[in-house]
């Protein structure tokens, strides 16, 4: 890694961004899971187009990868055994969880501090290879809230296509009192 690139990234990022961008994650996961909720099971689940094909394996493999670096900063147990695996097939089902990992992630946040935002986080990638990597916490923290904000754009045309408007996604319009039920904003 670069270290001029690691450096940079420690001064654009704080705990208030980690706990700002959690916060808009959950508001447009719940947003963006109550939009598709609209549509049948079959239209949630057809193939689309889209690089994960599908509404629903979209909203999948977000959680996939939630779920592994979430283990990887909490040291859960990580059962995902590949980035494309379907954890839920019911959409209830993967709603609910998304949830719950959105709480997870909360957690992960609300106790974060100055001096573990400072360090480095080192696992084996999901790709295969033994060789361990090592990454900035704050490169960590900004690749997740991007990865998910990636693919809801894609969630947001997939479920236009399908004629459901999403609503605002812009961070700006994050209501002032969503709250995260770990800490407040």
């Amino acid at each position: 890694m670069n270290l001029h690139f690691a450096l940079y990234t420690l001064d654009m990022i704080s705990i208030a961004y980690c706990k700002q961008f959690a916060r808009y994650n959950r508001w447009q996961n719940q947003q963006h899971f109550a939009a598709a909720a609209t549509l049948p099971d079959g239209t949630r689940k057809r193939n689309m187009g889209a690089f994960f094909k599908s509404i629903h394996a979209t909203f999948n493999h977000v959680l996939v990868a939630d779920y592994l670096w979430l283990s990887r900063l909490d040291e859960e147990p990580c059962a995902v055994r590949s980035l494309d695996e379907e954890l839920y097939g019911d959409f209830d089902e993967l709603r609910k969880q998304r949830g719950f990992t959105d709480d997870r992630l909360d957690r992960v946040v609300g106790k974060l501090t100055n001096e573990q935002l400072g360090s480095s986080l080192t696992y084996r990638r999901m790709s295969g290879g033994a060789d361990e990597v090592t990454t900035p916490l704050p490169l960590v923290f900004m690749h997740l809230f991007n990865h998910q904000t990636h693919h809801r754009g894609q969630v947001t045309t997939l479920l236009m296509q399908c004629g459901v408007d999403v609503g605002r996604t812009d961070l700006a319009w994050l209501p002032n009192d969503f709250t995260s039920p770990v800490f407040s904003r």
